[in-house]
């Protein structure tokens, strides 16, 4: 019985965005990175009302032609696909209601630091939505309270550059002009 469940699944470094469409749902995220399989925990309480908070009042201010969603794969090749926490999109391929997008359909990536990611969140994520040119990025910190950083893709070096550290709220100029209070993100507490 065991040889025959294991023979459902590729071996280490084989997993392809195809083998992830056969996963049944088990309630946690399952990403690639080069072929090995990624399963992460269903995240908190204070996770999922920051993604749902943020998601709201992103939503609220974003331009007509875009859109907000959360918990939606990006597949930035057949074994690499990653699961932003909130990621804002081009409205066009948002419509065709996809369950995954490309990286060119992406304008911003969002990772809500959680204590068993901090490294994919911090380092590797960052680093490979930087390669596959999606461009902006933000970090959210909630170790000392809810930080957002916001980032800004260069280029030529692809690599993000921090354009704001923000502990009070969200102002920024771009991706699109907005004013987001940090009350606005805050879940509720005792």
């Amino acid at each position: 019985m065991t040889a025959a469940l294991h023979d459902d699944y590729p071996p280490p470094g084989e997993w392809t965005t195809d083998d992830l469409d056969r996963l049944p749902d088990d309630g946690r995220r399952h990403e690639l990175l080069d072929g090995n399989l990624i399963r992460s925990p269903s995240p908190t309480r204070l996770h999922q009302s920051i993604a749902l908070m943020l998601g709201a009042a992103l939503q609220e201010t974003c331009p007509a032609d875009l859109d907000v969603t959360q918990g939606v794969a990006v597949r930035i090749s057949r074994t690499r696909a990653f699961i932003p926490d909130l990621l804002v999109t081009e409205l066009d391929a948002a419509v065709r209601n996809p369950s995954h997008y490309r990286p060119n359909e992406v304008l911003l990536v969002v990772e809500i630091v959680s204590e068993g990611s901090r490294s994919i969140d911090r380092v590797l994520k960052p680093a490979l939505y930087a390669e596959a040119d999606i461009l902006y990025f933000w970090r959210i910190e909630t170790e000392t309270g809810i930080v957002v950083h916001a980032h800004k893709l260069d280029p030529v070096k692809q690599i993000y550059v921090e354009t704001a550290r923000m502990p009070d709220g969200i102002l920024l100029p771009e991706p699109w002009e907005m004013d987001i209070p940090l009350a606005r993100i805050t879940p509720r507490a005792r």
